[in-house]
């Protein structure tokens, strides 16, 4: 599963990646195939007042090339239960009326590990390089 680690300034977030754990490893597949179908953007945040312009992804765009690196399920929606009155106190703080609940449905958002995304860049970059390299060699 991985683990936090930290040492005087420095934190770490491993994720397991022992060859013990793995099967079927395969080092020949298309990276920059893959590479090219991601839509890399500039966005600002709603929640963001600074209208700071960012680079990133859509999550959802995200989960058809690499959906490892994605969680959630796009447009997910989950139910949440929010207090419609508080409850009523009477002067000793003891509670007379209890509170009214309510249940209602809010968006439950994707998240993304861009750190998911390195292998493939790494391959894709190693692929150039090959193919640089084969024009630079002149064959």
């Amino acid at each position: 599963a991985g683990g936090i680690s930290f040492v005087n300034t420095t934190t770490t977030y491993s994720t397991s990646s022992d060859y013990r754990l793995k099967e079927n490893v395969d080092y020949d597949w298309d990276a920059t195939t893959r590479l090219k179908q991601l839509k890399p953007a500039r966005f600002n945040w709603i929640a963001d007042d600074t209208n700071t312009a960012v680079d990133g992804f859509l999550a959802h765009e995200v989960a058809d090339v690499v959906p490892e690196a994605v969680t959630g399920t796009k447009d997910a929606m989950m139910d949440e239960e929010y207090e419609v009155t508080p409850a009523v106190l009477d002067d000793e703080g003891v509670e007379t009326t209890a509170a009214v609940m309510g249940t209602r449905s809010v968006p439950d958002m994707q998240g993304i590990d861009q750190s998911k995304l390195v292998p493939l860049l790494t391959a894709t970059i190693q692929e150039l390089i090959a193919r640089i390299e084969i024009l630079e060699s002149g064959v």
